[in-house]
C-alpha cells in the first residue's frame, strides 16, 4: 500500500468494522457460534469448511485453512473451543500478511512527482467511484491530485469523472469520446508535471478480458506511460467488486497478467454478506488488498489491514 495514504488506527478499525457488518452478522457469525459449544467434536471441522466456502473463501483456500488448523490444534494440544478459535483468526490473518510479504510487484513511490495510479477493472465494479475516493483521501493528506479521463470508449464515463472532479474538488485532464487514451495518458502526465501535482490518477475503460482490444488500448497506456518516466506507473490498482465474489477473479487474473497489477481496491465491501472473498483474493490471485471500500460516501474508505479485517469479521456481533 502506499504508505502516505494513512489514517488513525482508530479510524481505520471503525471503517473496517462497519465494511464487514453484514458478514459479521452473516455466515461469518456462525462460525463464531461453532466456537461457543462447550465440547467440539470431528463435525466441527466439517461444519467449518462448509460455512467458509459459503462465506466466498473458496473450495482449496476453505480446505487448505481447515487441515492447517486441525494441524495446529492437534500439534499445540490446542483442547478449549476459544483456543481454536483464536488458532484460526492467527491462521487467517498469516494467509492475508503472506500476500502482502510475498507480493513481488508492490508499488514503489515516485521518486520524480507525479505519483501515478493506473486504475484497471470490468464495468460495473465501482471503478469510477473508487478513484473518486483516492482522490479525495490524497487530497485530505494535503497531496495535489489530477485525474485522468482515459475511459474514451464507454459513454458518459468522462462526464461522470467529471462530475466527481468537481464533487472532490480536483481538476480532470479529458478529451473527447472516442479520442485515443494513449494521448489522454500523456497529455494528462505531462499536465501533472507543469501544474506541480504530485499525484496523477488514470481512469481506463472497463474492460472484460475477453475483449482484446480494450486490453490492448490499457496496456498501450501503461507504455506511454512508462516512456514519460520509467519507474511509473508507480501502481496499478484493480478495482473489483466484492458482491460479484469469485465471478470476478478469473477476469481479474487476466488484468493481472497482462498490466501486472500492484494491488486491489476492494468496493462495496459494505454490499457482502459474505467477506470471505477477500481471502479468495490474497490466496488465489497472489494480491494484497490495498484499500476497502466502507459505503457509498467518498470519504468511505479505508486502507487494508488484514488483523484488524480478521477481528471485524469474526467480532460477536450486536
Amino acid at each position: 500500500m502506499l504508505k502516505f495514504l494513512r489514517r488513525s488506527d482508530g479510524e481505520t478499525r471503525a471503517k473496517t468494522e462497519s465494511a464487514v457488518n453484514r458478514s459479521r452478522h452473516g455466515l461469518f457469525g456462525r462460525i463464531r457460534d461453532v466456537f461457543q459449544r462447550s465440547r467440539l467434536d470431528e463435525s466441527i471441522w466439517e461444519e467449518l469448511e462448509e460455512l467458509l466456502i459459503s462465506g466466498d473463501v473458496g473450495v482449496e483456500t476453505s480446505l487448505d485453512l481447515v487441515e492447517d488448523l486441525r494441524t495446529r490444534t492437534r500439534t499445540e494440544s490446542l483442547q478449549e473451543p476459544e483456543q481454536i478459535f483464536d488458532a484460526l483468526k492467527e491462521e487467517l490473518v498469516a494467509l492475508l500478511n503472506s500476500t502482502n510479504e510475498n507480493s513481488n510487484s508492490q508499488p514503489t513511490a515516485a521518486e520524480t512527482p507525479p505519483l501515478v495510479v493506473l486504475v484497471v477493472g470490468v464495468n460495473g465494479v465501482g471503478k469510477t467511484t473508487s478513484i473518486a475516493k483516492l482522490a479525495y483521501a490524497y487530497k485530505q493528506e494535503g497531496r495535489q491530485v489530477l485525474l485522468a479521463a482515459a475511459d474514451t470508449f464507454r459513454a458518459a464515463a468522462i462526464d461522470q469523472l467529471q462530475i466527481w472532479g468537481d464533487r472532490v474538488g480536483v481538476d480532470v485532464v479529458a478529451h473527447s469520446q472516442g479520442a485515443d487514451p494513449g494521448a489522454v495518458a500523456y497529455d494528462s502526465f505531462q499536465a501533472a508535471r507543469a501544474r506541480g501535482a504530485d499525484t496523477l490518477i488514470i481512469d481506463t475503460a472497463g474492460r472484460l478480458h475477453t475483449k482484446t482490444n480494450l486490453m490492448a488500448e490499457a496496456k498501450k497506456i501503461h507504455s506511454v506511460i512508462r516512456r514519460l518516466e520509467p519507474s511509473a506507473p508507480h501502481e496499478v490498482l484493480l478495482a473489483l467488486d466484492a458482491t460479484t465474489g469469485h465471478n470476478g477473479l478469473s477476469q481479474a487474473r487476466a488484468f493481472t497478467d497482462a498490466l501486472g497489477c500492484t494491488g486491489v481496491f476492494l468496493a462495496k465491501l459494505d454490499g457482502t454478506a459474505r467477506g470471505g472473498i477477500v481471502l479468495a483474493i490474497s490466496r488465489e490471485l497472489g494480491l494484497p488488498i490495498h484499500y476497502i471500500g466502507t459505503g457509498e460516501g467518498v470519504e468511505d474508505m479505508a486502507p487494508f489491514n488484514p488483523r484488524d479485517f480478521v477481528e471485524a469479521l469474526l467480532a460477536p456481533a450486536d
